[in-house]
């Protein structure tokens, strides 16, 4: 085989690929349609259940319908502290239109008695969750603090947002998109 029959042909396994790629490609963005449970974009939210402070349990998947953020945070964390005056803002600005904050403390590696407090400091009035286990931690594969899940109200993980702090800007973005 000469030069030009090798180019030819590397041309044409190459023209064949590109074609096989184009036409296997997901048009519509979204690989799993949130049919797989998985802690990133596109797939649907690992469930949970967990407790606030007070005893009232709440389940990730009883919340389908609403336009969810997982905040999983800790009380010693700097950033978590930093964002959480911003998340309260938009919590308070958004949940009479669907929008719920679980912010699940990471109690395994917390002090529960600090837990409270925190909460009265800050005037958090949306359900703060402990996670005495490592479970959630485990199914979210958290990596760094705080973490943030925006999950669509079709219980779909619209956005992850590692480490922070956030702020309003970036909150009330990500929030209008998840409650459309």
């Amino acid at each position: 085989m000469n030069k030009t029959q090798r180019i030819t042909q590397y041309a044409l396994i190459l023209i064949a690929g590109a074609l096989w790629i184009a036409h296997s490609v997901d048009k519509s963005g979204v690989s799993t349609s949130g049919k797989i449970s998985a802690p990133q974009a596109g797939f649907a939210a690992p469930n949970f259940s967990l407790q606030t402070l007070d005893g009232v349990s709440y389940t990730l998947a009883d919340l389908r319908g609403q336009a969810v953020l997982v905040n999983l945070w800790a009380t010693w964390c700097p950033p978590c502290r930093a964002e959480m005056p911003a998340i309260e803002k938009m919590y308070e600005e958004y949940k009479g239109q669907g929008f719920i904050v679980l912010a699940v403390n990471m109690t395994y590696q917390d002090d529960p008695l600090k837990v409270e407090p925190f909460a009265k400091e800050y005037n958090l009035t949306f359900p703060i969750l402990l996670e005495g286990t490592g479970n959630v931690a485990s199914a979210y594969q958290l990596q760094s603090l705080p973490s943030s899940f925006f999950i669509d109200r079709n219980g779909v993980i619209s956005e992850v947002v590692i480490g922070g702090p956030m702020s309003e800007v970036l909150l009330r973005t990500r929030i209008e998109k998840i409650l459309k």
